[in-house]
């Protein structure tokens, strides 16, 4: 299946945007943030009916936040995390694959929401100390390595990955490809390594701070697969590159385009909309395959990997390789 490039379709739910890290680049945290009910994530998750995946999205420790313990308790929550795993089964029961991404948690915080996840993620970001998270004790790589190492230790399939462009130098870059790929090696679960340029965004400290130009960026995949072992897939955001790229990134060693959604935005990047699958497809001429999966991935799927409370659903929604039973394949065969 060398020419064959995956996605899946998600509804993108952002619980909160309480965060207790202040990146310098990042325009998703408030300072005034909310909670979304249980009937307002009811209300996102089913407009979006042909989805397999409901990507949670919030701001790190957000029990941290003033105010935010306080209007879960309102809402009949003890903890974030409990809320979030009533959240999970929500999705669940909408048939919706639940994949989290939650920020640095604890070994038993992760194994609290593994029944309820198909797959989890955190992204490294770097693997080296940056000014931009200079006000984000959560960025400290340490921590980070830690809780991915915890989430392997688990056996739950993981998306990590790089942000590229924040300060850090190529060789930064190529080092925490390293880290993944060691990581990986010790525990074998992480399923997708995502390589994503920065883009600025206005009101922030690096509003004017260049983004990585095309060309490092397929610098940085090249050598990311020739770094990474053949079972971690790469994998880069379809929206935060010009859709005529695409195939640039393709044919460098990107595997996979991540989750598109064709009800809600990207929420972390609201300036960059999804394109349409179909032009997607149209990009990729007739040398590759689009074909979509599951949050978890084949391989996981046949491991057994995922999440309890999620077996009945995957099963009904994988076909015998693991990708989604009838979905989106191309069609003509080269």
């Amino acid at each position: 299946m060398k020419n064959l490039v995956t996605f899946s379709r998600n509804v993108f739910i952002p619980l909160t945007r309480a965060c207790r890290n202040r990146c310098h680049y990042c325009g998703f945290r408030s300072d005034n943030p909310d909670i979304l009910t249980p009937e307002q994530v009811d209300r996102i998750i089913s407009t979006s009916p042909l989805s397999t995946e409901a990507l949670f999205t919030f701001g790190e420790r957000p029990g941290d936040i003033e105010g935010v313990n306080s209007r879960l308790r309102e809402i009949g929550f003890k903890s974030f995390i409990d809320y979030l795993i009533e959240m999970n089964k929500l999705a669940i029961r909408k048939n919706k694959l639940p994949h989290t991404n939650a920020g640095i948690l604890s070994y038993g915080e992760l194994k609290k929401l593994r029944p309820f996840n198909a797959s989890m993620g955190l992204m490294l970001e770097q693997a080296v100390e940056l000014p931009c998270h200079h006000d984000s004790p959560g960025k400290k790589p340490e921590k980070r390595i830690k809780a991915i190492k915890s989430a392997g230790k688990l056996k739950i399939p993981f998306t990590t990955g790089i942000l590229v462009g924040i300060g850090e130098s190529f060789y930064d870059d190529m080092y925490s490809i390293e880290v993944i790929k060691e990581v990986h090696e010790n525990y074998g679960h992480i399923q997708e390594c995502i390589i994503q340029n920065f883009k600025p965004k206005q009101g922030t400290l690096m509003q004017n701070h260049p983004p990585p130009k095309i060309n490092f960026m397929l610098k940085i995949v090249e050598n990311a697969r020739k770094i990474l072992p053949s079972d971690v897939e790469i994998q880069v955001p379809p929206n935060l590159i010009r859709i005529e790229e695409i195939i640039k990134f393709i044919k460098a060693g990107a595997r996979d385009i991540g989750g598109i959604s064709d009800t809600t935005i990207d929420y972390i990047n609201p300036e960059s909309p999804w394109p349409q699958i179909e032009k997607i497809e149209r990009c990729l001429n007739s040398e590759y395959r689009l074909k979509e999966r599951l949050p978890v991935y084949p391989k996981y799927i046949k491991l057994g990997w995922f999440g309890e409370e999620t077996t009945g659903l995957i099963e009904s929604l994988a076909d015998e390789d693991g990708f989604r039973i009838n979905g989106y394949e191309t069609k003509r065969v080269d």
